[in-house]
């Protein structure tokens, strides 16, 4: 397959922690003492025909915890339903902010559905090239899951990708580049209130699905009903695109979901947690306890903290590890530790928990439209072995696999995995057979 990710935009992923978050932390700082008031970011964009609330800020660089955009208003509609729109920008330029020209951008809050399917506000990011498509039927529409950055707002991809510091903004241009249109979510608690929701399946997957919806009746953004819907991610992405694939045929059976290409899956978070116990990279763990605890209060981890988790807790809920300083702390603070550093008893082994991580784990529902899923050997964060099972249920259950082993660690996947997965879904937007490998050991 031809590597579409070339020249200047080849991911950054090597450099992300030495760079992104210099910028991003500075920006901020910078734009709240001085009157920063580009000139694209009134011309460059039309407005949406009836925008649903501008909202009580304008300022697309405010730090989202000081920014009111994205305090909900009330919630009484469909999931789906767009709550508020803003202009917005995307750039990959993280010391000018100057943005791409050719792309409409906006930032949006939508309705959607928590773990408990109870309505809950997400916020997210819709980006549509603004030259007109030219391939057959309608513009497609990519509903992109992003990867870990961390529990705290600033965190937030509707934040990072206008400052040019997001460190997917090569994958996301690579995407507009094909002519599709972009959606990407924020997740739940990332960037509005509220602890994010970090691995839990069922909120990431309902978020991924509704942006989509929400693309789909956003003015001005030129999608319908009719639109073709691709879904993906990696890593943390690659789970919320799991578990949109899973739910898309009783939750979102409207969309026309084509195909779902997911990569470094976490399909099983306590098998994913066993392997990282102990581990370098163990606060990714932590991070998930702490999302899990977000989703479901009957797990009440303040409960089972000693004091010293009970100190370090504020660290993990602010922690953006796509920093220079997060990503520190990940390294410097968490490393090498184990659960019971933290807990006053094994959280694997209790009750309430165990039951949690069952329900969170993929592999009990058929996707119904086919999957691209492509995990690399040597992951250091997220288990081989466990992703090869969640390909082995999959087939089982009579989905649409093609399953691809890379030579590569975590980090590696992410910059080569989208070479392969972008042609697959062209080929599922063009109509073209799959060519499932459940067959093959």
């Amino acid at each position: 397959m031809p590597n579409l990710l070339r020249g200047a935009r080849q991911p950054r992923f090597a450099i992300l922690f030495a760079t992104l978050v210099a910028c991003a932390e500075s920006a901020p700082a910078d734009s709240s003492e001085t009157e920063f008031d580009p000139w694209w970011l009134a011309s460059q964009q039309p407005a949406p025909a009836k925008p649903v609330d501008a909202g009580p800020s304008t300022d697309i660089y405010a730090p989202p915890q000081d920014d009111p955009f994205y305090e909900p208003p009330a919630i009484t509609g469909q999931p789906g339903d767009l709550l508020r729109i803003r202009n917005s920008t995307f750039s990959n330029d993280p010391f000018f902010q100057i943005p791409y020209d050719d792309v409409m951008a906006w930032q949006v809050l939508y309705q959607s559905t928590d773990a408990l399917d109870r309505p809950n506000a997400v916020s997210g990011t819709i980006l549509v090239p603004a030259k007109a498509w030219s391939g057959s039927g309608e513009r497609p529409l990519v509903s992109y899951a992003v990867g870990t950055r961390g529990l705290g707002d600033g965190c937030a991809p509707s934040y990072t990708l206008p400052l040019g510091v997001d460190y997917e903004g090569d994958i996301v241009r690579t995407l507009l580049d094909q002519g599709w249109a972009v959606a990407i979510t924020d997740y739940e608690g990332s960037g509005t209130p509220g602890r994010h929701t970090y691995m839990v399946g069922p909120s990431e997957g309902h978020a991924v699905l509704d942006l989509a919806r929400a693309a789909q009746r956003l003015d001005g953004a030129g999608l319908g009903s009719n639109t073709p819907v691709g879904l993906m991610g990696y890593s943390q992405g690659g789970g919320a695109a799991g578990w949109a694939a899973e739910l898309a045929a009783s939750y979102a059976p409207e969309l026309d979901v084509k195909g779902s290409a997911v990569g470094g899956v976490p399909g099983d978070l306590a098998a994913t947690a066993e392997f990282l116990n102990g581990s370098p990279l163990v606060a990714f763990a932590l991070m998930a306890a702490l999302g899990l605890d977000a989703a479901y209060p009957e797990l009440d981890l303040d409960g089972h903290l000693n004091a010293h988790g009970r100190a370090i807790l504020p660290k993990g809920e602010s922690l953006c590890i796509s920093s220079l300083d997060g990503f520190g702390s990940v390294i410097g603070d968490f490393s090498f530790t184990s659960f019971n550093d933290y807990t006053t008893s094994d959280l694997l082994m209790d009750p309430a928990w165990r039951a949690r991580l069952r329900e969170v784990q993929l592999g009990k529902t058929k996707p119904s439209a086919p999957v691209y899923q492509y995990h690399s050997l040597l992951d250091e964060i997220v288990p081989f072995e466990q992703a090869a099972t969640l390909r082995t249920t999959w087939c089982t259950l009579g989905a649409d696999v093609t399953w691809d082993v890379l030579p590569a660690e975590h980090a590696l996947g992410i910059a080569v995995g989208p070479s392969l997965a972008i042609p697959w879904l062209a080929e599922r937007f063009a109509g073209k057979a799959t060519a499932s490998n459940c067959d093959a050991p």
